[in-house]
């Protein structure tokens, strides 16, 4: 007769030596059976803890140095102008309110997915609006109070900007540049660590949010520095021949980028320190506007998802527009208000 053997002892010392490991902070995989007894977690699952590690398969973890407690996200809507100061029509060829709701309902099904998983984050949300007609800002506030998000609504009136904002712009442009002021003037006094700008023509996948605060801790743990991330991955950017650096997100590659547009996340501090820089583009429109944040660029590493965590809504042959690589009529569909 074959002797069994008795795995019980070894059951116990295994159990052990795993609750050991969680006790000192250590994590051990089972390649064996593709899993790491230490988080329950299958190691295609997220094996990253918001706040204080970062794992990677096979690289290992990075415990975590800079870690978000609040996330303000400022969502810059203007429903009165397709494309501003343009003829030419977005894809799918709607009404500018269509692009704006459906920003609005893909942000908050984003922030939602990461509430869920991010207990101790706080999130709050402000839509800050220009010259949009009242049954749209009515649809904006009737969306806001379907979510479960904190969240505000605050209309903006150009003309108090008057004395601010040198003259000689398109009302477009006057009030666009009044809104993004608006949105640095807030950020400077919120108590959020970490600001999130968004225009009202980017459609977010349902991981974006969660994607983009796994990768901020881990990126500027790395970096020992404060940074800015992009939701998007813009296709002007494949035009150039320019230098680049490969990271390795928590489920995404991010590439280092040195122009964006104006939707992007960074921490309030970076915002203090570049104040009056950034506060240039709420008072004079230069060519490009965005170049105060291409400036801060060259002292904080901007980084950009691969594939996109969100598309920017433009004209299909535009270059700032269409991210490559995403099904976008997907979502679009999934953005349906």
């Amino acid at each position: 007769m074959k002797k069994i053997k008795n795995t019980g002892k070894t059951y116990f010392l295994k159990k052990i030596f795993i609750k050991l490991c969680r006790l000192f902070g250590f994590e051990i995989i089972d390649q064996s059976n593709f899993n790491s007894p230490t988080l329950n977690k299958d190691l295609n699952e997220t094996l990253s803890v918001q706040g204080k590690k970062s794992i990677t398969i096979p690289l290992g973890q990075i415990n975590i140095k800079n870690k978000i407690n609040r996330l303000k996200i400022i969502l810059r809507s203007c429903t009165s102008e397709l494309i501003m100061d343009q003829n030419k029509r977005r894809i799918f060829d709607k009404e500018k309110n269509e692009y704006t709701f459906r920003t609005l309902k893909s942000l908050i099904k984003s922030i939602n997915k990461a509430s869920l998983q991010f207990k101790n984050i706080k999130f709050d949300l402000l839509v800050t609006d220009t010259n949009s007609a009242k049954e749209d800002i009515d649809k904006i506030q009737q969306i806001l109070n379907q979510s479960n998000i904190e969240n505000k609504f605050e209309s903006i009136d150009p003309k108090n900007f008057k004395d601010k904002i040198k003259p000689g712009y398109s009302k477009a442009k006057f009030s666009n540049m009044a809104n993004f002021y608006t949105s640095l003037m807030v950020a400077k006094k919120d108590p959020a660590d970490v600001i999130y700008f968004v225009e009202d023509d980017y459609l977010h996948s349902e991981d974006a949010i969660t994607e983009m605060i796994f990768a901020y801790e881990k990126f500027c743990t790395i970096f020992s520095k404060d940074l800015v991330l992009l939701p998007a991955d813009y296709p002007y950017l494949y035009a150039k021949d320019d230098v680049t650096k490969i990271y390795l997100g928590e489920k995404y590659h991010w590439r280092l980028v040195s122009e964006s547009l104006v939707t992007f996340m960074t921490s309030k501090k970076v915002i203090e320190e570049n104040y009056l820089n950034l506060e240039k583009m709420g008072i004079e429109w230069i060519d490009p506007w965005e170049k105060p944040l291409h400036d801060i660029y060259n002292s904080y590493p901007c980084l950009s998802p691969m594939p996109s965590l969100a598309v920017h809504c433009a004209n299909i042959n535009s270059i700032f527009g269409i991210s490559p690589f995403i099904d976008l009529k997907k979502l679009w569909e999934k953005s349906k208000v």
